[in-house]
């Protein structure tokens, strides 16, 4: 991509798992790329390869500092905001400090944007958000109450972007993530998501736990098909496709049982004992929906949103990262 192409994108929250793949395809299709971390939950590896490059550039802050965020802004065409404490049990323990990154810091970007004149705000919006809606598959129009302080934080995100347009003119774009994985995934913490958790258990021959009896499923979302989707939505010139919530998905379900035994396939290729390992099941954890499931529709209609990966395809490049990175 040509200098005549270049965008300069503030990415928020860019030295983790999402925010970190946002950079490096970015920072590789030209752009002028701005990372906005606290490393409170990123880390400085997962950017460090992109440091020397002089379309790169990191600026260490919190979003919950509106001088910060204006400071990160400055100049800037476009911003991802990838930046939240994730983790439903996490925000169930802290309810208040989710609820300071995830509401008081989307405000402070919000209206540093506004402030810059920032021509698209493309946003971390969640799945949470459908909350004990029953609905399969998940329309974009149609939620259920929240079960958990993240969701409702993600929730409260989409009508203030709402807000901020009507009011502000600021133009937004919500992307509803549906159980993203893949590569720079981090494996280690309380509050690790269950597929890097999952293959790193399995790769020193320890039982995964099963919340419940595995029947749960998830549309799990390949960390290649967030990145197009995201791009789409930064630069679609559709402007019926502005101002919108999508659901950003491969718009299938895998259920854990069936999750966990493709991982053992994947990676009994490494390592034959992978293949006996056992599993566990424990209690169902609070919050937890049942089923979770996308419609696609929306985003293939007005964004043309073609996902190339589906839960195998996407685990094989998963397990194979972790297996030569872990």
């Amino acid at each position: 991509m040509g200098n005549l192409t270049a965008k300069k994108i503030l990415v928020t929250g860019g030295a983790g798992f999402i925010g970190s793949n946002l950079c490096e395809a970015l920072v590789a299709d030209g752009h002028q790329v701005r990372c906005l971390d606290n490393f409170a939950t990123g880390h400085f590896y997962n950017i460090q390869p992109l440091m020397a490059l002089d379309n790169f550039e990191l600026l260490v802050g919190d979003i919950r500092d509106l001088d910060t965020c204006k400071e990160a802004v400055s100049g800037m065409d476009y911003v991802l905001h990838e930046a939240a404490l994730g983790s439903v049990p996490r925000s169930i323990k802290d309810p208040i400090t989710t609820n300071l990154v995830n509401i008081d810091g989307f405000l402070n970007m919000l209206v540093a944007a506004r402030d810059e004149g920032i021509k698209r705000f493309v946003y971390a919006a969640s799945s949470s958000t459908y909350g004990d809606s029953e609905n399969l598959p998940k329309v974009e129009d149609i939620i259920g109450k929240p079960l958990s302080p993240y969701a409702i934080t993600k929730y409260v995100n989409e009508l203030y972007a709402d807000v901020f347009q009507r009011t502000y003119g600021l133009d937004t774009i919500g992307l509803r993530y549906f159980n993203v994985f893949g590569r720079r995934q981090d494996p280690k913490g309380a509050y690790a998501a269950v597929i890097p958790k999952f293959v790193i258990q399995l790769m020193q021959h320890q039982s995964p736990t099963i919340n419940g009896d595995g029947t749960y499923s998830r549309d799990f979302t390949y960390i290649d098909n967030v990145i197009l989707m995201n791009k789409l939505a930064l630069f679609t010139e559709n402007k019926d496709a502005v101002n919108q919530v999508y659901n950003t998905a491969f718009g299938d379900r895998t259920n854990l049982n069936e999750l966990v035994d493709l991982l053992k396939t994947y990676l009994s290729a490494y390592d034959p004992k992978i293949a006996g390992v056992d599993v566990l099941h424990g209690p169902t954890r609070v919050g937890d929906i049942p089923h979770s499931l996308a419609s696609i529709a929306k985003a293939q209609d007005l964004l043309d949103y073609h996902p190339k990966y589906d839960i195998k395809a996407g685990l094989k490049e998963a397990v194979d990262w972790y297996w030569n990175h872990l």
